[in-house]
Formats: C-alpha cells, sequence, structure tokens
C-alpha cells in the first residue's frame, strides 16, 4: 500500500485540520463531507493505493463486454485553498489489519502536513422515526477539543462506542497525540442502509460553525425534503396495507405486541434487514423473501431501483 501524490501542497499549507469519513449507517458522515468537499470546491492532491486488499468476486458485462477491475473504492485527499484544511474521503470500509494500516498511513501523511486535528463523521442510530428532529452529538479523545465542541453547541455523547474507522481514527490519533473528534448524527434505527442527507445536513451545519465556512445547502436541503416524501409515502402504505389485513390470525400473531404507529417501524427495519442479508450471503431464498416482503406492503415501487441493483452488483451469485 501506498500513497500517490498528484500535488505538492506542503508549501502551501500551514497548521491544518484534517476531515476524514469512511462509508457508515445511511452514509451519513461521508455524505456530509462529500457535499462539504464539493461546495468549498477541494482539489484533490493525493490517493491511497488500497487494491492489495481488494479480491475482485466478479466481472461486469455490458453488452457482451467484461470490464477489468480497474473500479476498485477510491480513497482520495483533497485540499481547499486558503483555508489550511484537508479532506479525506474513503468509498470503502476496511477491517482488521487492513483497516489499521490504512489509518497509520492517513496519519503518518497527514503529520506530515501540519495536521493538527481531526474531524471524523458518521451515524448515531436510534429507535426514532424518520420526522424527529436530527440532533449532532460529538466524542473526543481529548477534554480540550471536547469543551471546544461544546462552546459550538455540540452536544457531548456521554457513552456509547463509535464503529469503523470513523470512530477507531479517534484512537490512533490520540496515541500520536493528536485531537481528534467524531461528530454523530441521529438517524432511525429501521433506516440505515437507506442513505439520510437529513442527517449529513446536521453534520454539515456543525462543520459550519466549527469551520467557520459558510455552505450552499439548497441541495441539500431539497435531498432531505425528498427523503422525508419518501419515508413517509412508505409508512402510508404500509398503515394502509395493515389496516386493510383486517384480523388474519398470522397478522396477529407477528403484530400482536404493537401498536398501528409502530408497525411501519417494524416492517421497514425488518425490509431493511433483508436487504444485508441479500447482500451478505448472496443467497436467491433470502432475495425471494425479500421480494416477497415489498410485494406484501405494497412497496416493491419504491425499492425496486435498490432491489434490482443487488443483482447489478452481483448477478452470478444471487
Amino acid at each position: 500500500m501506498n500513497i500517490k501524490v498528484t500535488e505538492d501542497i506542503s508549501s502551501r499549507i500551514g497548521t491544518s485540520t484534517l476531515l476524514a469519513a469512511w462509508p457508515g449507517m445511511g452514509s451519513v458522515g461521508v455524505g456530509a463531507l462529500d457535499y462539504l468537499r464539493r461546495n468549498l470546491e477541494a482539489i484533490p492532491f493525493a490517493e491511497v493505493d488500497m487494491s492489495e486488499f481488494f479480491a475482485p468476486e466478479a466481472v461486469v458485462v455490458e453488452k457482451g463486454i467484461a470490464k477489468s477491475f480497474s473500479d476498485l473504492p477510491s480513497h482520495l485527499f483533497y485540499y481547499v485553498e486558503d483555508r489550511d484544511l484537508i479532506i479525506f474521503e474513503s468509498e470503502a470500509q476496511i477491517v482488521g489489519l487492513g483497516g489499521v494500516t490504512l489509518m497509520n498511513q492517513v496519519l503518518d501523511f497527514v503529520q506530515n502536513l501540519n495536521v493538527s486535528k481531526i474531524y471524523t463523521s458518521a451515524a448515531l442510530a436510534m429507535p426514532i422515526r424518520h420526522s424527529e428532529e436530527v440532533q449532532v452529538l460529538a466524542a473526543a479523545n481529548q477534554e480540550s477539543l471536547r469543551d471546544e465542541l461544546v462552546e459550538h453547541g455540540v452536544e457531548i455523547l456521554q457513552e456509547g462506542h463509535i464503529s469503523g474507522l470513523n470512530g477507531l481514527l479517534l484512537g490512533a490519533a490520540g496515541l500520536r497525540r493528536i485531537e481528534a473528534a467524531c461528530l454523530l448524527a441521529t438517524m432511525p434505527l429501521y433506516a440505515q442502509m437507506m442513505p439520510n442527507p437529513k442527517a449529513s445536513r446536521e453534520i454539515v451545519r456543525v462543520f459550519e460553525r466549527i469551520l467557520g465556512v459558510e455552505v450552499d445547502m439548497e441541495e441539500i436541503d431539497e435531498a432531505a425534503v425528498q427523503m422525508d416524501e419518501t419515508m413517509s409515502v412508505i409508512e402510508e402504505k404500509i398503515r394502509t396495507t395493515f389496516s386493510s389485513m383486517g384480523k388474519e390470525e398470522e397478522v396477529e400473531e407477528e403484530f400482536e405486541e404493537l401498536d398501528e404507529e409502530q408497525v411501519p417501524q417494524f416492517v421497514m427495519q425488518k425490509i431493511e434487514q433483508l436487504f444485508l442479508e441479500v447482500q451478505q450471503e448472496h443467497s436467491k431464498d433470502k432475495a425471494s423473501q425479500l421480494k416477497k416482503e415489498l410485494d406484501r406492503w405494497n412497496l416493491y415501487g419504491l425499492y425496486e431501483d435498490r432491489f434490482l441493483e443487488l443483482f447489478r452488483q452481483d448477478p452470478d451469485n444471487i
């Protein structure tokens, strides 16, 4: 594994701040950083080569042509001119030795660029409805940064854990005495696999205050409204279908401990779990079960793109 530098910025950047994110629940953290990067017109200047940690499992065929293995996840560094700000975006979570190696490579690299403070971002899944207000909480690896976040109006996470590299980087940075914190935006527990721009937006707003920047929020505002509308339609379809089921024994047994308002969240969590199982197990039976569940609640039309994408990603194994 090595880092390919396409532009040397060392002479143009002073004591700097790093924002870093890897994919996670709802694409909340990486979604926030991606939006911030695009709006601040950050420029790519380096890339981490992680090809040794990825083994291709299939090839994509289009019009009879099998594509090469070149489409591996990217791990890119960007910088924002005149702001001493570096942004690192990764397209894949990497576990085990590969993840530890990547973290140390990132820290070695940014220490040479005078990074003195690091922020990551992620989601905090909770048993809430999509219509509830998003909260942003934070955890830091040093008291000074924790107190600084409080001054920016961020609530502190009192206990819990932050999984994945968005959390582990705080511990690795702490070993090097680099201040680091993770911003966590709340989102519904039942929608962990669905992109959540509403939660990402709140992280962007916190970064506006921390970094002293102003971001055009129009695009992410529209995405958040669209997400809320989609979630509302899904919930209403489930309520309508549930109400029309009557008193069938099968339905009563499955939902007997739920009131009617809890049913949409229960059903959506079950659907998300099936999506996850299909991806992990590459099972035709699970895919069939997922399709049956979507049809049962009259939801296939709303989930069709995601369902078909499972087969595009892995056409031979599902």
